[in-house]
């Protein structure tokens, strides 16, 4: 699919639509987002709006050995990497989302990941893992929570709307995943 800018009518009839996971079985790790923005639904590609840090971390951490782009994603799944969702309902923003959704949506992942046994999930954003697991404490890194085999890592929204994180910051941050990874 070439990359296009998707029209302001076109973003109003994202709203509610799914983005297709980047899924494969065994793979080194599965990044799994909150839910699709409006821009990525639109245009069918996981991190897809101008501005998400996502793909230049990736990049910046030795993930992938160029930057890539969403509209690129599936070569992730030939470096044993993946993307999903806790809940795939395109919003605006991640706070249009219930507290019941967000724990619905930790069951159906979960059961994805039992189905295709990555080595680690990886969830882009602290707040949303907390919500979506009843993890009130929970810090960024390695989590105690084992899903079978896969262990669980939290990682900050790589969203351009997440001023927290500078991009140094999300590199050395998904460069200890890439390391700990590495080591299983």
């Amino acid at each position: 699919m070439k990359p296009h800018k998707p029209t302001k009518q076109e973003l109003l009839e994202a709203n509610g639509k799914s983005v297709p996971d980047v899924v494969g079985y065994e793979l080194k790790v599965l990044f799994c987002g909150i839910n699709p923005g409006l821009y990525s639904a639109a245009v069918g590609h996981h991190f897809a709006r101008p501005g998400n840090r996502f793909w230049p971390a990736l990049f910046a951490s030795g993930f992938t050995e160029r930057l890539l782009s969403a509209f690129e994603e599936h070569d992730l799944l030939e470096l044993g990497y993946g993307i999903t969702n806790i809940v795939n309902r395109a919003t605006a923003s991640a706070a249009e989302l219930s507290a019941e959704e967000l724990t619905r949506g930790s069951k159906s992942l979960e059961a994805k990941v039992r189905r295709y046994h990555p080595k680690c999930l990886a969830v882009l954003g602290i707040g949303a893992y907390r919500a979506a697991f009843g993890r009130r404490d929970a810090e960024l890194g390695l989590q105690p929570l084992r899903i079978g085999s896969t262990i669980t890592w939290v990682l900050p929204n790589p969203s351009g709307l997440n001023a927290h994180y500078r991009p140094p910051d999300l590199a050395r941050l998904f460069r200890e995943l890439r390391d700990a990874v590495k080591a299983l």
